[in-house]
């Protein structure tokens, strides 16, 4: 299985890549959070890839990071009635960190504003993954003590992005639009800052 590729960006569109490793050109899905990220044309890019195999077609899906690899092969693999096509789409509206927070909340309301996602389809999404991206639990049902910390951070952080999508939603921003301008603030502040700073540097 095909899991990352490195090579030169031949060529970019807001849902596709294609990436050209030894002479050989892979054209790749991504999802447009991942667009945002690429380099100029002809530079070196790597891209965290997961290959899905149909009946009559097979393609590759890449993604900026592993984390959103991992969390679309969840999408598509554990949460019956999402395809591909479809958490492609969810992935290029909201980032992993705000979907994780708004499963983790059951933030019906949010995972709804995705395109082709209802509020049954949001709901089943909570179901079938809250329990999939919240602390890593041992045989005895504890937490583990295994990165424990380090996912003690993480759903920190992820909290203080939803915290900070919420409120420009509030003032009238659209999710993707907010996710969007959030993200961006997190490229200029440090990761752990606190939401009020996040809001105020994505609202400058």
């Amino acid at each position: 299985m095909i899991t990352i590729i490195t090579g030169l960006l031949r060529g970019v569109s807001p849902l596709r890549a294609v990436v050209e490793v030894g002479g050989i050109g892979y054209e790749i899905s991504i999802p447009i959070t991942t667009t945002e990220r690429l380099p100029s044309i002809g530079e070196k890019t790597t891209l965290h890839t997961l290959a899905v195999y149909r009946e009559e077609s097979a393609a590759l899906y890449g993604f900026h990071n592993r984390e959103d690899r991992d969390f679309f092969r969840l999408l598509v693999e554990k949460v019956s009635g999402i395809g591909p096509r479809m958490g492609l789409t969810i992935l290029s509206k909201l980032s992993v960190a705000t979907l994780k927070s708004a499963l983790a909340s059951g933030d019906v309301a949010l995972l709804s504003q995705c395109p082709g996602i209802g509020k049954k389809t949001a709901e089943r999404l909570i179901i079938e993954l809250k329990d999939k991206v919240g602390l890593p639990k041992t045989e005895g049902g504890a937490v583990s003590n295994a990165n424990a910390s380090n996912k003690v951070i993480a759903i920190h952080q992820d909290n203080q992005v939803q915290d900070a999508v919420n409120a420009l939603i509030t003032l009238g921003y659209k999710a993707a639009e907010a996710d969007k301008a959030v993200r961006k603030a997190l490229e200029k502040i440090s990761p752990d800052s606190p939401a009020e700073v996040l809001i105020k540097t994505a609202l400058s």
